[in-house]
């Protein structure tokens, strides 16, 4: 674990980025986050970031296809969305740990 300054808060990050503490987490960190990889936050985003830190705070496991059923995004959207790795960069963006899913 390390300490990073994204959007001027200190934050306890894994070795591949993602957040340590869901708490740390707010918007402005996501558009921070976000940036760092290429994306342009828009509310749609933020739906998918919220659905992932609800079930995540309720400690389901997460995975493209439950996303995909969510209602939120179908997984046709959530690659258009998060492309390049959708639910490994929907997460970091959202400030929960990475999916056991995710390689």
């Amino acid at each position: 674990m390390s300490v990073k300054t994204i959007a001027g808060v200190e934050v306890n990050v894994s070795e591949e980025g993602y957040l340590e503490d869901m708490s740390q987490w707010n918007e402005e960190i996501a558009k921070e986050i976000a940036g760092e990889i290429g994306i342009e936050l828009t509310p749609k985003h933020f739906e998918v970031l919220n659905y992932l830190r609800e079930k995540t705070a309720a400690k389901e496991a997460l995975t493209i296809r439950k996303v995909g059923k969510s209602g939120i995004v179908d997984i046709k959207e959530l690659y258009k969305l998060f492309p390049k790795g959708p639910l490994k960069f929907s997460s970091k963006i959202a400030g929960i740990p990475k999916p056991t899913s995710c390689i």
